[in-house]
């Protein structure tokens, strides 16, 4: 299933975007990917956009994913569904676009849990992020997004008593605190993101789900006492940039050693964002017109996390990653670009391991919430 491509070697290409450094067809590389026995799900995404999702789902088809957990936007979910032929579910999340975030983001997301529910939504996501802190001081209340909350333990309450699971991000990369995050008093250090989401997996003994490795895939002996501390815990790979950086940097019998230890509690996520901003030139730039703005370059955003996050998971590839890093020019400027990208050392997963991250896991966790 998994195999070398030692031999495959790429360069810059002279009009290399963000999510393409190396000028690929992702379409035709899909197609010299190896075969997969199980399709793959990918337990973290945010689909969004009635043209955008159409994209996504090409992209998604190329790669082997055959189902997709998504935080999408309540009022979007039929049509999402819709559209992707029922190859989607969906996380319960805030109404971020709403212009009092202050209420969506508190007790306002308990009713909006039961509107997700309704829908047949079973999982719920709960964002704690330090910059979530910003947040908070802007709704003159600092204790406002902690995972301990008031209004979250309610909200966490009331997606219980509705049979919910949960979602969390809890931290964020070490690069971030040492450039985003510098100010400690404010965002405190990164070990202390995870004292009150400690209490909180104690008092909701269900499944939980923290994004992004656990926020600490620059750790894996700091997430190994955290999953071996709580038996209710799992990870999803999300954060295509992130992990790839980060799990690059580990040697393949660390990685090895730190799934076959947790196998069955690590999901493989990719964090692909879409948009309908993607497809279209706009006059004034927004954050998700920076990263696409026409239909090819919407599609080669999306398949370029799947392309790369199945060479670091089942190759030997060793080589820069397609896809710019920013945080290498934020931690180091003088030393690093806008389009610069780090090493991608592909795993080569066995077969075991390779079944589990991509289907297994995820799928003995959460087929059963969808069987009532």
């Amino acid at each position: 299933m998994s195999g070398p491509v030692s031999n495959l070697k790429y360069v810059v290409h002279p009009d290399a975007s963000p999510a393409n450094r190396f000028g690929l067809d992702y379409a035709q590389e899909s197609k010299s990917m190896p075969e997969l026995p199980v399709s793959i799900i990918d337990v973290h995404t945010h689909i969004g956009g009635l043209e955008a999702v159409r994209i996504y789902k090409r992209a998604s088809e190329c790669y082997g994913i055959g189902l997709t957990y998504s935080m999408t936007q309540l009022e979007q979910v039929p049509a999402i569904r819709e559209a992707m032929e029922d190859k989607i579910r969906f996380i319960a999340v805030p109404n971020w676009n709403a212009a009092d975030k202050k209420h969506e983001l508190g007790y306002g997301f308990i009713d909006r849990l039961q509107g997700f529910r309704q829908l047949g939504v079973r999982i719920c996501k709960f964002w704690a992020a330090p910059r979530s802190t910003d947040y908070a001081a802007e709704f003159g209340d600092p204790e406002f997004m902690k995972i301990n909350a008031p209004h979250r333990i309610e909200a966490m309450q009331e997606a219980t008593d509705l049979g919910m699971y949960f979602m969390a991000h809890i931290a964020d990369p070490d690069t971030w605190f040492t450039a985003k995050y510098a100010d400690h008093k404010k965002y405190g250090k990164k070990h202390s993101q995870y004292e009150p989401f400690e209490e909180i997996l104690a008092q909701f003994p269900q499944p939980w789900i923290c994004a992004h490795m656990g926020g600490w895939p620059e750790d894996l002996e700091f997430l190994s006492g955290l999953l071996s501390r709580h038996d209710n815990l799992y990870l999803d790979t999300s954060a295509a940039k992130w992990i790839i950086r980060e799990i690059s940097r580990h040697s393949r019998d660390d990685v090895i050693d730190f799934l076959t230890r947790f196998d069955g509690r690590i999901l493989f996520g990719s964090d692909i964002v879409t948009s309908d901003d993607h497809l279209h030139q706009l006059d004034e730039q927004t954050e998700m017109t920076k990263k696409a703005s026409n239909t090819e370059e919407a599609f080669d955003l999306y398949a370029s996390r799947y392309w790369a996050l199945r060479m670091l998971w089942e190759t030997d590839y060793d080589g820069e990653s397609p896809i710019a890093d920013p945080d290498l020019a934020m931690v180091e400027p003088e030393q690093y670009g806008d389009l610069d990208a780090p090493q991608l050392t592909g795993k080569s997963l066995p077969e075991n391991l390779l079944r589990s991250l991509y289907h297994d896991a995820a799928d003995n966790l959460l087929e059963e919430l969808h069987r009532d």
